[in-house]
């Protein structure tokens, strides 16, 4: 149980820290690529107006638009979001994967344990051993 127990702590620990990294993989290397494929503009920005504070306001970034008090739906961050937990997901299945297999081999090379003899076998045994006395 002790082993466990520290298994399961060591395990939040590191995965803490691979959704840090897999966050700032994320947010510095991918989404700026997308988002220079897509405007030239952080893909975090990326927003629609629902209904704008004033009547023919416009706003540039996501920020003036809050600060406005419009109301939006703010898809670009979700869609990083979305990005952070996939490639998470994908790391996830590998290393379970991996495990698998690995579990797998351990049960392949230990031996199966000798089958019990069947009734007739330790009858005929009591029999032998009664016999040799």
């Amino acid at each position: 149980m002790k082993g466990s127990v520290i298994d399961l702590a060591v395990a939040v620990i590191i995965g803490g820290a691979f959704g840090k990294i897999v966050s700032a993989m994320v947010d510095d290397i991918i989404m700026p690529l997308v988002g220079t494929v897509t405007g030239g503009k952080l893909f975090t920005d990326n927003f629609f107006v629902l209904k704008y504070a004033k009547e023919g306001d416009h706003y540039d970034t996501l920020e003036a638009a809050k600060k406005a008090g419009a109301n939006i739906f703010a898809y670009g961050h979700f869609v990083q979001t979305i990005f952070d937990f996939l490639i998470i997901a994908l790391f996830i299945f590998i290393a379970i994967q991996a495990m698998s297999k690995m579990k797998k081999k351990e049960e392949e090379a230990a031996p199966a344990p000798a089958p019990e003899p069947t009734a007739s076998e330790k009858l005929l045994t009591e029999i032998r051993d009664l016999l040799k006395k």
